[in-house]
């Protein structure tokens, strides 16, 4: 038998075993990805989000679950609040990437989260189908200054119209529009109760774009700003409402610099 007679029946020989193998491998690795357990689930939130959102007292697998999720400042940060009671998902593939749908007993109690996630040759694209949700005030403290320091309380109305997330190494870009009410806010730092509701507009697109306005209330708060490279910019203001400016002058010289009756609030 010649040199290739005999590579050719060798690889006769190799080739049933060869496929019997990958086949073997294949299975096993269907199974272990069908069976990966929901803590997969939260590393990779607390990896993408720089410590800034964890998953915690997880249960189940990473495509159906529960948890409880966390707030902090971020990496280091001592600051953390928990969304009350436990949040579920279900994720499912799809053709184009996966769908995922998560309740939170607190918060969606309307119509849960309806996502849809597409992986990108640089990162991914996480689409949110418009929706209704309310969040407790409190999540706020856990992600440190100001918010440690107002200690705000109140519920957060969040309405979402056509938003999208493209989620690079450069960082988080939005598209579409995101209106948050916050509603009969109050603080331990001011005696007065409720302070106000307040509506929060974000806006997406090259320039993440929000504006800040009073609905009602004894302080009257307005201002813009913007993300541009990951570093947030914001020019506004602060006053007290007529015959409330003793109530609540030690709230407003905290806010920002005095300018007469107002505070002025400026950073980035």
């Amino acid at each position: 038998m010649n040199a290739a007679s005999r590579r050719y029946a060798a690889t006769r020989t190799w080739r049933p075993w060869g496929w019997a193998i990958l086949g073997a491998v294949t299975g096993a690795l269907a199974v272990l990805l069908a069976l990966a357990p929901a803590r997969w689930l939260g590393a990779t939130l607390a990896r993408v989000s720089n410590g800034m959102v964890t998953l915690a007292e997880t249960d189940g697998t990473l495509w159906s679950g529960t948890g409880v999720l966390a707030f902090s400042g971020g990496a280091g940060s001592r600051d953390r609040a928990r969304l009350p009671g436990r949040v579920r998902w279900r994720i499912r593939p799809a053709l184009a990437g996966a769908r995922a749908r998560i309740e939170a007993d607190c918060c969606t109690l309307q119509q849960p989260l309806a996502l849809a996630l597409q992986p990108t040759w640089r990162g991914a694209r996480v689409t949110v189908a418009n929706s209704q949700t309310r969040w407790p005030a409190t999540v706020l403290a856990g992600l440190g200054t100001p918010w440690n320091t107002i200690r705000p309380q109140g519920e957060l109305a969040l309405q979402t119209q056509d938003l999208a997330l493209a989620v690079t190494p450069r960082g988080v870009r939005m598209a579409g529009r995101a209106e948050l009410v916050a509603q009969r806010m109050s603080s331990n730092l001011a005696t007065v109760r409720p302070l106000g509701s307040y509506q929060l507009v974000l806006t997406g697109g090259e320039t993440l774009a929000f504006s800040l306005s009073t609905l009602e209330g004894s302080l009257l708060l307005s201002g813009s700003g913007s993300v541009v490279a990951g570093n947030l910019r914001f020019r506004g203001e602060a006053e007290a409402a007529a015959g409330m400016q003793a109530q609540l002058a030690n709230l407003l010289n905290l806010l920002g610099r005095r300018q007469g009756d107002r505070a002025i609030i400026s950073f980035g």
